[in-house]
């Protein structure tokens, strides 16, 4: 018998490299896989200019960056935007600003297709190579109220499904399903009953690695995580030859571990 239902995730057409780098841009939830990869050795660069909620500013910080790697994750978090009054534009950060100085709108389904199209053009026409990964944040919204949050998450969900039919260098990883579907249990949140848990990403991770990562991609991690957990392991007398002995292996395993697989 079956107790839950799995979320199918489909094999992108590229598959990610050990230590390989990565942008990460988008809502909060971009932040914790972003940190998942960092500890996993992947140079990565995390929301440069800040986190970025919306389509709109998920573009800003695409046209701010100046480097373009092989793969961009791109997170969507809500199509809810504020506009500066004085001028029109949409801000990133309202800079704890009196309220009053903003509009808030709510972007739909065509605006934010344009926003994210602009971004996927900006990124491959300067990498031609680029493979850029959407993703919808499963974090809910209560100040939307949750029918609001829903309805946030429908018109991001829709859009970015519109992007990845249309441009082959662009691919859909489920997260937001996984949470809501097959996850779907309070015990996998945070305790604001808002944000996913650790576990919960954790998780994601897995299943992320299991379909983007190439076979010498997850080799790498196999063989690092004895390594991490040594370094991580807190003896009760830091001071003594025998730890100092022991981490000193442990850093020289984790030297050799990255030269090799930074070999081509």
């Amino acid at each position: 018998m079956e107790f839950r239902t799995v979320v199918k995730v489909d094999r992108p057409a590229f598959q990610i490299e050990p230590l390989e780098q990565i942008l990460f841009v988008g809502s909060c939830f971009a932040d914790n896989i972003g940190k998942r990869f960092a500890e996993e050795h992947f140079p990565v660069m995390v929301n440069p200019y800040g986190v970025m909620y919306n389509p709109a500013s998920i573009l800003h910080t695409i046209q701010r960056c100046e480097e373009v790697p092989r793969v961009v994750f791109l997170t969507l978090g809500t199509n809810h935007v504020y506009r500066l009054k004085e001028t029109g534009e949409i801000v990133d950060n309202c800079q704890k600003r009196p309220q009053n100085l903003f509009q808030e709108e709510e972007l739909t389904i065509a605006q934010c297709v344009d926003y994210l199209s602009q971004a996927a053009e900006e990124l491959y026409r300067r990498n031609p190579d680029v493979h850029i990964v959407l993703t919808v944040s499963p974090i809910r919204y209560a100040k939307y109220g949750y029918h609001g949050s829903q309805l946030s998450k429908a018109t991001l969900l829709l859009a970015a499904n519109q992007l990845a039919c249309e441009k082959p260098f662009v691919s859909y990883f489920p997260a937001y399903e996984i949470v809501l579907d097959e996850l779907r249990d309070y015990r996998f949140y945070q305790p604001d009953m808002l944000h996913p848990s650790d576990q919960a990403v954790e998780y994601i991770w897995q299943q992320f690695v299991e379909a983007y990562f190439s076979e010498r991609a997850k080799q790498f991690l196999q063989e690092w995580k004895p390594i991490k957990e040594a370094l991580a392991h807190r003896p009760f007398n830091p001071e003594s030859d025998t730890y100092r002995q022991f981490i000193e292996k442990a850093h020289q395993q984790e030297k050799d571990l990255l030269a090799r697989f930074s070999e081509t």
